[in-house]
C-alpha cells in the first residue's frame, strides 16, 4: 500500500515536467520508478491502448514535430533535450590547467618527480629544486602544449560544424540560423549535397515517391548511394507551408550508437479523423555527417541532436590498447627504482657508519648546532635517506615518457607517406588511427585475416547457375539455352522454360538494388550497354541482377512500389512490391513478396544454402546440393533461389503479423525475426547461382611472406567450408602436401553423440600432433613447423561444442585440446563463423601461455569484433564498407600491403623503439654512478657532483635530440631487404631486445662505463696541479671534465648501436645466423661505423 501511494505521488510530481532525455537518468529512472512509469515520457500510462505491447518499453522519448501540440486544449510544455552543439573537445579555458595537470600527474613517473621536487623544497637536500623541477616542468610543459594544441584543433573543427547554416520552417516559412541551434523537434530542410546537421526522420523529398539518395562516407566509408525512405503518409507534403501543417509525434528510442539500427514510430493527427501510427526504421532515419546526393532537397524532423546524434555516440568508448614494450618499460623501471633505493640505503648506512667516529661527526671546522644535536636519530636518519634518493633520482628517465611519444607520433607519418601503401584505383594511402602500437607491427606471431573482401577482392561476377539441376553458363536466347546436368546424367538437357523464367524473375525481383541514369551519379558500376546504373549497397546483388540480364530478363527499377523487368520477349512486367524481409548475417537470407498484375502473392527468397535447405522441401534438394557444392569447390560463391505460393489469407496473416512487428519500440527485431522464420517456411527450391569473388593481387605471395616471418596465418569466414578450403589452396595458405584435420558438422555428425565423436577426434588429433612428435631441440618460441605440416578446418557449429559444451557432459577440457591442436598447425580455416566467434577464436589465442600478439584484419562490419579484440587491428579500405577501417588500430588499401607494414615498418620501429628505451636507462645509469661513487670521496655528505646546470639540462637538452633523431631516421638493415627476405623478421620477434639479457647487457655497459668515466677521471686529478701556476683544480673542475667524457661518450654511442643487436641475434637466433656473418655484413652495409 505504502509503495503504491508512493508510486502515485512520484507521478503526480513526474507528469508535468517533461523531464529531459539523459540516457543515465533514464536508466537510474527505470530502476527506481514503477512499471507503470516506465512509459512516462509518453505522457500516458502502459496500460493504455496507445502504448498496447509496450508493458516493458524503458528508455523512449516522444518528440512532437515542429513544436506544434497534438491538441490546442492540451498544454504544451517544450522537453529539454540535449543542444545540437557538437563538442569533440576535451578541455576548455577554465578546466584546461586543472584537468590537464591532474591526467598527467597519474602517470608513475611524472608523479614520482613530482614528490621528488616537493622533497628538495621541504627538506634541506644537497640540490636545489631546479634540478628536477626544470626537467619536470619542461615533460609536463611540453605535453600540455601538445595536447592543447590537439584539442585547439578540435575546438576549430567543433565550430566549424555547430557554427554552419540551416534553415529551418518555422510559420510556413525558412529561417536561416546556426546548426547548433537547432531542437529536437524542428523540421530542417537538407539541399542536395548538404550535409544533415542531426540524426532526421525522412518526412518528406523532391522526389515523387518520397525517396533520396545518402552517401555515409564520413561515417561508414561507404562510397555506394543509399536509399532512404520518407514516411508514406507525408510524402506529398514537400512544400514549406505542406510541412509546416503537420500535427504529428514521434516516439522512438533512446540514443544508442550502432548506426544501422533505428526503432520508433510516427502517430500523426488530422482534424475529425482518428490518428494514423506507422513504423519508423534505419531506412526512415538520416544520420547526421552523410551527405544527400541526386535529390533537390528533403525536409526531415529533428530527433538526435549534438551529443547524441549516432555520429558523435560512435566516436566514443574506444578501448586503449597498450603494446608489450610498454610492460617492458614498467619492468625495467622497477629494476632502476630498486637499483635507486638500494644507493639511498647504502649511502645512508654508510653515512652513518663513518659518522661513528666523533671527529667525522662533528670535525672542529663544523660543529652543530643545538638543533641538529637535538633532533631524533630515526628522523635525521630519514632526512638523509630522502636526501640521497634526491640526489641519486635522476636513474629514473622522465623525459624517455616523452621522447617514446614524440618517437611514436613523428614516426607513424612514415606509413602515411609510404608511396608503396597508396592505391591509385582507389586514390588512397595507409592510414593511421592510433600511434601507440607501432612496435607491435614488429612482434606479431597470428594473424587472423577475413576471407571475403581482404584475401578476395569483393568484386562479384556471376559465373554460372542451376535451375532444378541443369547447370547454365553462357547466354540463353527465347527459343533455345545451353545448360548441362549436374550429377551421374551424362545428357545435356534443360529445365523447363517456366521454371527458368521463374529463376530469372526471382533474380530479378529479390534484392534491393535501385537504378539511377548514369549521367546523374558519378562514381557507381556502370552497366556497359544502357544507360542505367545499378546501386547497392553489397557487390553480390548487382552481380545476380546482371547475370540475369544476361539471360534475357532485366530489371528497370522501382517506381511507385511497382517492380518492373524487361523479359526475353522484350515484354514490361510489374509486380507490386508488398514487404521486404530485409537480410542479416543471422538469417543469412532475404525474402521479398510480390503481387503479379494477375493479383498472385508470390514469396521469393534467397540466401546461403545452410540457411534455405532446411526451408524447403527435402526432396528437392540433391540435384541442387551437387551442383551448389561443385561450385564450392572451384571457389564460387553461391547463394541459393526458393519461392512459395501465398493465398490470400496467409498474406493478410503475414501482413498483420510485420505490421504490429515493426509497430513495436522493445523487442522489435526479435519480434520481426519471428514472423521472418514463419513467412520463409516449406518453399520450393528453384535453383542456385554461382559468384565469382576474384583472388586480391599478390595475397598468395604476402601470405608465404608471413609464414616464412614465423607468423601462423588463420582465416576467419562466414563462408561454407568449400568455398574457403578452395580459396585458402589458392592464395597458399593450405600446400599440397599439407593434411587436414577436419572437425566440422559433416564429420562431427549431428547426432546425439555428436559431443561424444568430437571427442574421439580431439583425442586422435592431439595424439597425432602432440603425443606422437618428438619434442624439438632447443628452446625456440615459433618452432612450431613440424616434418609433416598440418592443417584443421572447424565450422561454427562445432566451434561452439567446443567453447560452450553442454553441462552434463565431461568435455570441459576440449577446449585445452583444441588449443594446443591448433597452436601445431601451420594453418587455421575456421568456416560458418558468427563476428562474436571470430572475436572469441581471438580471445581464446590471446589468453594462452606466453600471450602471443595477435593481428586481426577485415574489411567488413562482421570484422569489427576481431578487430577489436586483437592486439593489433587492421582494416582494408574495402567495398563493405569503412566500418572494420574506422574501428582499427590501422588502415591499408590492399592485403598486399600487409606484408610491407609489418616485415619493414614494423621491424625498424621495434628496433628503433627498442634502441631508444634501452639507451635512456643506459644513459642515466651511466650519469648518476659517478655521482653514487663520488659519496665515498665525500664522507657521504651528499655533495653533488656535477653542477646544478648539467643536472637539470642532461636529460633536456644534452642528450635527447640524437636518440630521437636516431630513433626516427635509423634503418640498421634496408627496407627491400626486409620485405624480400621475412626470416629477418624472426630475428627481432619475441619482445627480444627487450629481454632481461639484453637489458643486463646495456645495465652493465652502463655501470662499467660510469667507473670509467669517474676513476679515469680520478687517476688524472692524482696530481691537482695541472696547471705551471700551480693552480689547483677543484670539485667544479674534476665533476664537468666527467659530464663531458659522459655526453661525448653517450652521444658517440648512437652511432654503433648495431654492434648490441647482435648479441640478441645470436641468441634468439641459437646459431641460425652467425655473429662473424653478421659481422661482415655490418662492415659492408656501415664501414664507418665499424672503424
Amino acid at each position: 500500500m505504502l509503495r503504491r501511494s508512493l508510486s502515485r505521488l512520484v507521478a503526480f510530481l513526474l507528469e508535468p515536467l517533461a523531464w529531459p532525455c539523459s540516457r543515465s537518468a533514464l536508466v537510474m529512472m527505470s530502476h527506481l520508478l514503477p512499471p507503470q512509469l516506465h512509459c512516462w515520457q509518453c505522457h500516458m500510462d502502459a496500460n493504455s491502448p496507445q502504448c498496447a505491447g509496450e508493458e516493458k518499453r524503458v528508455g523512449t522519448r516522444t518528440v512532437v514535430v515542429g513544436h506544434r501540440p497534438v491538441s490546442e486544449a492540451d498544454a504544451y510544455v517544450a522537453q529539454k533535450f540535449c543542444d545540437n552543439r557538437i563538442v569533440s573537445s576535451k578541455y576548455t579555458v577554465w578546466n584546461f590547467l586543472p584537468k590537464n595537470l591532474f591526467e598527467q600527474f597519474r602517470r608513475i613517473a611524472n608523479f614520482y618527480f613530482l614528490i621528488i621536487f616537493l622533497v628538495q623544497v621541504i627538506v634541506d637536500t644537497p640540490t636545489s629544486p631546479v634540478t628536477s623541477g626544470l626537467p619536470l616542468f619542461f615533460v609536463i610543459t611540453v605535453t600540455a602544449i601538445k595536447q592543447g594544441y590537439e584539442d585547439w584543433l578540435r575546438h576549430r573543427a567543433d565550430n566549424e560544424v555547430n557554427k554552419s547554416n540551416v534553415f529551418i520552417i518555422e510559420n510556413a516559412k525558412q529561417v536561416q540560423k546556426e546548426s547548433e541551434k537547432i531542437k529536437v523537434g524542428d523540421i530542417v530542410e537538407v539541399k542536395a549535397d548538404e550535409t544533415f546537421p542531426c540524426d532526421l526522420i525522412f518526412l518528406a523529398s523532391s522526389s515523387t515517391d518520397g525517396t533520396c539518395y545518402v552517401t555515409t562516407a564520413s561515417l561508414d566509408g561507404e562510397s555506394n548511394f543509399k536509399t532512404h525512405y520518407a514516411v508514406r503518409d507525408t510524402t506529398v507534403l514537400c512544400t514549406d507551408e505542406a510541412i509546416d501543417s503537420l500535427t504529428a509525434t514521434i516516439e522512438c528510442e533512446q540514443p544508442q550508437p550502432d548506426l544501422y539500427k533505428f526503432v520508433g514510430r510516427i502517430i500523426m493527427h488530422r482534424s475529425n479523423q482518428e490518428p494514423v501510427a506507422r513504423s519508423l526504421g534505419p531506412e526512415n532515419l538520416l544520420l547526421k555527417g552523410a551527405t544527400l546526393k541526386n535529390t533537390k532537397k528533403i525536409y526531415g524532423v529533428a530527433v538526435y541532436t549534438g551529443m547524441e546524434t549516432k555520429m558523435a555516440l560512435n566516436y566514443q568508448g574506444k578501448s586503449q590498447k597498450r603494446s608489450a614494450v610498454e610492460k617492458s618499460i614498467n619492468a625495467f623501471l622497477i629494476v632502476y627504482l630498486c637499483i635507486l633505493l638500494s644507493k639511498a640505503t647504502v649511502c645512508t648506512t654508510l653515512k652513518y657508519v663513518w659518522q661513528s667516529n666523533p671527529f667525522n661527526d662533528e670535525p672542529w671546522y663544523n660543529e652543530k648546532t643545538k638543533k641538529e644535536r637535538e633532533t631524533f636519530k630515526v628522523l635525521r636518519m630519514f632526512t638523509d635517506f630522502l636526501s640521497f634518493m634526491v640526489l641519486f633520482n635522476f636513474i629514473i628517465p622522465v623525459s624517455m615518457y616523452v621522447t617514446v611519444e614524440m618517437q611514436k607520433f613523428l614516426g607513424s607519418f612514415f606509413i602515411s607517406w609510404d608511396k608503396e601503401m597508396y592505391d591509385e584505383e582507389m586514390e588512397e594511402g595507409a592510414l593511421v588511427n592510433t600511434s601507440d602500437l607501432n612496435e607491435e607491427l614488429g612482434q606479431v606471431e597470428f594473424v587472423f585475416t577475413d576471407k571475403t573482401g581482404t584475401l578476395t577482392e569483393n568484386s562479384m561476377e556471376f559465373i554460372e547457375c542451376c535451375i532444378d539441376g541443369h547447370k547454365y553458363k553462357g547466354c540463353i536466347s527465347e527459343v533455345d539455352g545451353f545448360s548441362q546436368t549436374d550429377g551421374t546424367l551424362k545428357y545435356y538437357g534443360k529445365a523447363e522454360k517456366s521454371r527458368e523464367e521463374l529463376f530469372l524473375r526471382a533474380l530479378c525481383l529479390c534484392h534491393t538494388v535501385r537504378i539511377k541514369q548514369a549521367d546523374q551519379v558519378d562514381g557507381l558500376i556502370g552497366h556497359p550497354e544502357c544507360k542505367n546504373t545499378y546501386i547497392s549497397s553489397s557487390p553480390d546483388e548487382i552481380a545476380l541482377v546482371k547475370g540475369a540480364e544476361k539471360y534475357g530478363f532485366t530489371f528497370l527499377g522501382l517506381e511507385n512500389d511497382f517492380m518492373k523487368i524487361r523479359n526475353q520477349k522484350n515484354e514490361t512486367e510489374m509486380y507490386q512490391l508488398l514487404h521486404t524481409l530485409n537480410f542479416d548475417p543471422v538469417r543469412r537470407r532475404m525474402s521479398v513478396i510480390v503481387r503479379t498484375t494477375t493479383g498472385k502473392l508470390l514469396l521469393f527468397c534467397k540466401g546461403a544454402d545452410s540457411s534455405i535447405f532446411p526451408r524447403v522441401q527435402q526432396e528437392e534438394i540433391q540435384q541442387t546440393k551437387v551442383h551448389v557444392d561443385r561450385n564450392a569447390l572451384d571457389g564460387y560463391r553461391t547463394l541459393c533461389v526458393a519461392f512459395k505460393e501465398l493465398t490470400q489469407k496467409e498474406y493478410d496473416r503475414i501482413d498483420r503479423q510485420l505490421n504490429e512487428a515493426k509497430m513495436a519500440l522493445q523487442d522489435r527485431e526479435e519480434k520481426m525475426a519471428k514472423v521472418f522464420e514463419d513467412t520463409e517456411a516449406d518453399m520450393h527450391l528453384i535453383g542456385a547461382t554461382a559468384v565469382e569473388d576474384r583472388l586480391q593481387e599478390q595475397s598468395a605471395e604476402t601470405i608465404e611472406a608471413l609464414h616464412a616471418a614465423g607468423m601462423k596465418v588463420w582465416v576467419l569466414t562466414g563462408d561454407k567450408m568449400e568455398t574457403a578450403k578452395s580459396t585458402c589452396y589458392a592464395c597458399r595458405l593450405f600446400q599440397t602436401s599439407t593434411e587436414l584435420l577436419e572437425l566440422t558438422a559433416r564429420v562431427v555428425g549431428e547426432s546425439e553423440r555428436k559431443e561424444d565423436r568430437l571427442h574421439e577426434l580431439l583425442m586422435d588429433y592431439h595424439k597425432r600432433l602432440i603425443q606422437d612428435v618428438p619434442k624439438p631441440r632447443g628452446s625456440l618460441k615459433r618452432s612450431w613447423t613440424l616434418s609433416q605440416e598440418y592443417g584443421l578446418i572447424i565450422d561454427g557449429s562445432t566451434l561452439s561444442l567446443i567453447l560452450n559444451p553442454s553441462q552434463d557432459s565431461s568435455s570441459s577440457h576440449y577446449k585445452n585440446i583444441f588449443l594446443q591442436i591448433c597452436l601445431k598447425c601451420t594453418a587455421v580455416l575456421c568456416c560458418r563463423m558468427a563476428p562474436l566467434q571470430k572475436a572469441q577464436i581471438v580471445r581464446m589465442v590471446k589468453n594462452t601461455k606466453g600471450s602471443p600478439i595477435t593481428l586481426s584484419i577485415g574489411d567488413g562490419a562482421n570484422d569489427v569484433s576481431m578487430i577489436l579484440e586483437a592486439h593489433v587491428g587492421i582494416g582494408i579500405k574495402g567495398k563493405e564498407g569503412r566500418q572494420a577501417a574506422r574501428n582499427s588500430d590501422y588502415a591499408v588499401p590492399k592485403f598486399k600491403h600487409l606484408r610491407k607494414l609489418l616485415l619493414a615498418h614494423g621491424h625498424l620501429y621495434y628496433v628503433r623503439i627498442a634502441h631508444l628505451v634501452q639507451y635512456f636507462f643506459y644513459k642515466n645509469l651511466c650519469f648518476i654512478l659517478p655521482q653514487f661513487l663520488y659519496q665515498f670521496f665525500c664522507g657521504f655528505s651528499q655533495q653533488p657532483l656535477y653542477d646544478a646546470a648539467y643536472l637539470t639540462m642532461y636529460n633536456i637538452c644534452f642528450t635527447s635530440l640524437p636518440i630521437l633523431a636516431y630513433s626516427l631516421l635509423e634503418q640498421h638493415i634496408n627496407i627491400d631487404t626486409l620485405t624480400s627476405d621475412p626470416q629477418l623478421y624472426m630475428k627481432v620477434s619475441d619482445n627480444a631486445m627487450l629481454q632481461w639479457r639484453p637489458f643486463l647487457y646495456w645495465t652493465f655497459l652502463g655501470a662499467f662505463e660510469g667507473l670509467v668515466f669517474f676513476f679515469g677521471v680520478y687517476f688524472l686529478f692524482q696530481n691537482s696541479s695541472l696547471e705551471d701556476n700551480g693552480k689547483v683544480f677543484g670539485n667544479w673542475t674534476f665533476g664537468t671534465i666527467v659530464f663531458t667524457v659522459l655526453v661525448f661518450t653517450v652521444t658517440l654511442k648512437t652511432g654503433i648501436f648495431d654492434l648490441p643487436i647482435l648479441v640478441s641475434y645470436k641468441r634468439i637466433e641459437n646459431g641460425y645466423v652467425k655473429t662473424e656473418d653478421a659481422l661482415t655484413n655490418l662492415a659492408e652495409r656501415y664501414p664507418l661505423r665499424i672503424l
